[in-house]
């Protein structure tokens, strides 16, 4: 029998230390620990799929909350019973004591009452992440409307651009000669040709 656990964060500039820490706390070996910097908004996330890989009957994962799991409600409860039903092993989720299938694999009131909080909560996660990118879309609309551009700011073409673009264009001098005298990017140099 193995413990594992699994943490994940949604964005590469989050921490994930409070989840690393946690584990620790319960003893777990640091090689069977896995993380992703992955949306929660499905399963395709590589770390999460090397663990399944590696766990078989009587195994344990352990996570910190039902969120670090996943986002998408369906999609919880899948990975869950494929877990607990088609392996065998058994999840523990730390911020959530009674989601612990170690405890309740026996006694069917406790089955009933932890598959009912584990619906309750992937519904919660999914449903913060639906509140998420709905408040995300508002900041961007409300950011548009006051003028704010995103993206990369545009790169000023240069006062010679025409001039260049017409003597590349016209094979007088090389692609290198033209982007030494613009001093702009492949790709962008390119780019404005084209709309030339």
């Amino acid at each position: 029998m193995e413990n594992y656990a699994y943490a994940r964060v949604s964005a590469k500039d989050q921490k994930l230390e409070r989840q690393l820490d946690a584990f620790s706390c319960c003893g777990i070996n640091f090689d069977n620990i896995y993380c992703d910097k992955k949306s929660g908004k499905d399963f395709e996330r590589e770390q999460y799929k090397k663990m399944l890989k590696r766990i078989k009957t009587g195994d344990l994962i352990v996570v910190k909350s039902i969120d670090r799991l996943g986002r998408n409600y369906d999609a919880i409860i899948r990975e869950w019973k494929y877990i607990t039903k088609d392996v065998g092993a058994d999840i523990l989720v730390l911020d959530m004591p009674i989601l612990d299938t170690r405890c309740h694999e026996k006694q069917l009131i406790g089955r009933l009452i932890s598959d009912i909080v584990l619906q309750l909560l992937s519904f919660v996660a999914e449903n913060e992440r639906d509140n998420i990118r709905m408040r995300q879309a508002e900041g961007i609309q409300a950011a548009k409307l006051r003028g704010v551009r995103f993206g990369r700011p545009r790169i000023a073409i240069p006062e010679n651009f025409r001039e260049v673009a017409a003597a590349y264009t016209s094979h007088a001098i090389t692609y290198s000669e033209a982007l030494g005298l613009t001093n702009m990017r492949p790709t962008t140099f390119y780019r404005y040709v084209k709309r030339l």
